[in-house]
């Protein structure tokens, strides 16, 4: 299914599981549902099961929104108590639409918890009182922690009741019996060959070839590369090493404080999940990496970059991202709100030493290239999350991995069948719905939210949405634009996605980037495909035999055995 397809399910009211493999881009078609709902008037809940993961979307934590807390069972007393607390009571019942991120880690008892309250608050029946509930992630990546588990070791035993761990086997989500949408579109590897092995981990079909792979990334310790980031699954070995690079440079080290304000337990809970540290200390030549994504687009979480010097102006840091564009960080905000008001506020700069991070961390992160050691991986699906956070197998390097680091649960791997199933249903659903109906859908739905798409007039509209008409781009905007964020090392599909256009139209700005010489063909060496190189000749042989520099004529030519993209890239670098 893709993005736009899920969108329009999503808007027409029904519960939903948006899921995905890494890199699909589910948090993306997330932020353009709220766009759209915030278009028309229509506030939701924006939640994740964990603190790291609200602050990357902007959200409380659903813990927190709810106001279950930590607590796994409720009894009537309690859950009135919360209904009756002005904070959650109004918060609930004024809302239409409820998104849950990373529903994987949410454990079925905290999701049986928070449908209750929200029965109560709406004094509704219906599965989360009435609530359009989304939940948003992938069962295959980092699972809840089990009562159970207390250390690494217990952490290792195999989990007998599997379902009951897990959200979809909670009561709360066969009641809402949500339609699956599974997003089939890769915005983050562009390597076939490295997709093929990830996917040969999902499907638990993980075999000696992909072993052989892997062992030609293998390095030892001394071999890794300085300027990139460090897996680990232990926090204790994330710190030894930070810690012990940032000791080896010289030089006076800047220490920044993170300040704050706030509701007490929100402010806290805002903290816990900022990947910045609370306290900051940088040297120049140490390496760091982004928190947040920039709102101009001049980094992303996950940037990697390394400290050239600090102004003396005001004592900011001065990165040299690895795409090689200069920066000068400000200090950012991190925020929740409430009502539109913040409720809590903290400011930090957003970085964070980067030789190494933990793979929990790194959840939801697009790498160009990374460091791992998974030989202590302890849970299914640590290594695959670790292993998808990375672009390309040229940019792995591992130090060591045990058995577990490719496995994942064969129970979520036959669930998986059934979700794709459940997908491909709803995407008939779809497809087989006039237009007309499919609109009179979302807008009934608007309605019932109390929205104001298709109640206003053109004119109120832009009184409620005032826009300022926009400066008509140039072709040579476009190509600037698409050439920033090449330099930025951001892949075709990632260029595509952000800026909503078809890897075709990126792959042909390219094409003028390389006429332009600003971009050497070279570079475009890395797209080819291991099958685009043996398919070369055979192409070659049609542009010569047909004496043209016309795709559409080489591809009718091929009878369509190659697509438009492939023949694009062909013919670059056949030009070079």
């Amino acid at each position: 299914m893709t993005q736009t397809q899920a969108l329009d399910i999503m808007k027409t009211g029904a519960n939903i599981f948006l899921t995905g493999e890494p890199g699909s881009g589910k948090t993306h078609i997330i932020n353009k549902y709220v766009s759209y709902l915030r278009s028309c008037g229509i506030e939701p809940a924006i939640t994740a099961s964990t603190g790291i993961a609200a602050t990357h979307i902007g959200g409380l934590t659903i813990h927190s929104w709810s106001g279950i807390g930590i607590k796994t069972e409720l009894s009537k007393h309690e859950v009135d108590k919360i209904v009756a607390n002005k904070i959650y009571g109004k918060r609930i019942a004024a809302t239409k639409v409820l998104i849950i991120d990373e529903i994987s880690m949410l454990p079925p008892e905290s999701l049986n918890l928070v449908d209750m309250v929200c029965r109560r608050a709406k004094k509704n029946p219906e599965p989360f009182g009435g609530i359009q509930v989304i939940f948003v992630g992938d069962f295959f990546q980092l699972p809840p922690v089990s009562k159970s588990q207390t250390n690494g070791a217990q952490q290792q035993n195999m989990f007998h009741h599997v379902s009951a761990r897990f959200a979809y086997g909670s009561e709360a989500w066969q009641a809402a019996a949500p339609m699956v949408c599974y997003l089939s579109e890769q915005f983050r590897q562009d390597d076939k060959v490295y997709l093929n092995l990830l996917s040969a981990i999902r499907s638990n079909s993980f075999n000696d070839d992909h072993a052989c792979r892997l062992e030609k990334r293998r390095i030892n310790y001394s071999q890794a590369p300085n300027s990139l980031p460090k897996l680990y699954t232990h926090n204790i070995d994330v710190d030894r090493v930070n810690n012990e690079m940032l000791a080896k440079l010289s030089g006076k080290a800047k220490s920044y404080e993170m300040t704050g304000y706030g509701i007490k337990h929100l402010l806290e809970t805002l903290k816990r999940g900022c990947l910045s540290p609370e306290f900051l200390e940088l040297k120049v030549g140490a390496s760091v990496m982004f928190t947040k994504n920039s709102p101009k687009g001049l980094f992303v979480n996950g940037t990697l970059g390394t400290v050239e010097r600090f102004d003396p102006a005001n004592n900011y840091p001065v990165i040299v991202t690895k795409a090689g564009r200069r920066l000068t960080v400000e200090p950012t905000d991190w925020v929740l709100e409430e009502d539109g008001e913040d409720v809590a506020r903290i400011t930090q700069f957003p970085l964070r030493l980067a030789w190494a991070i933990t793979v929990h961390k790194s959840q939801g992160m697009s790498l160009d290239g990374a460091v791992m050691d998974l030989s202590s991986v302890f849970e299914y699906g640590q290594g695959y999350v670790a292993l998808s956070r990375v672009r390309r197998l040229s940019g792995l390097h591992l130090l060591g991995w045990n058995n577990r680091a490719f496995e994942v649960h064969p129970e979520i791997v036959a669930k998986d069948t059934d979700f794709k199933l459940a997908s491909q249903e709803g995407l008939t659903f779809l497809t087989q719905m006039p237009p007309s109906n499919l609109q009179e859908m979302h807008d009934n739905f608007v309605n019932v939210c109390q929205g104001r798409k298709g109640l206003m007039k053109e004119k109120e509209a832009k009184d409620f949405f005032p826009i300022k008409k926009a400066k008509k781009k140039t072709k040579g905007d476009t190509v600037e634009e698409t050439y920033t964020l090449w330099r930025e090392g951001k892949s075709v599909a990632e260029i595509a996605m952000l800026r909503e256009l078809k890897d075709n139209t990126i792959l042909s700005h390219l094409e003028k980037l390389v006429e332009q010489s600003k971009i050497k063909s070279e570079e475009l060496e890395k797209l080819i495909s291991d099958e685009l190189v043996k398919a070369l000749p055979e192409i070659y042989q049609a542009f010569k035999q047909l004496e043209t520099n016309k795709l559409t004529e080489v591809y009718a030519h091929l009878h369509g055995k190659y697509s438009y993209e492939d023949l694009r890239l062909a013919k670059l670098v056949m030009d070079k």
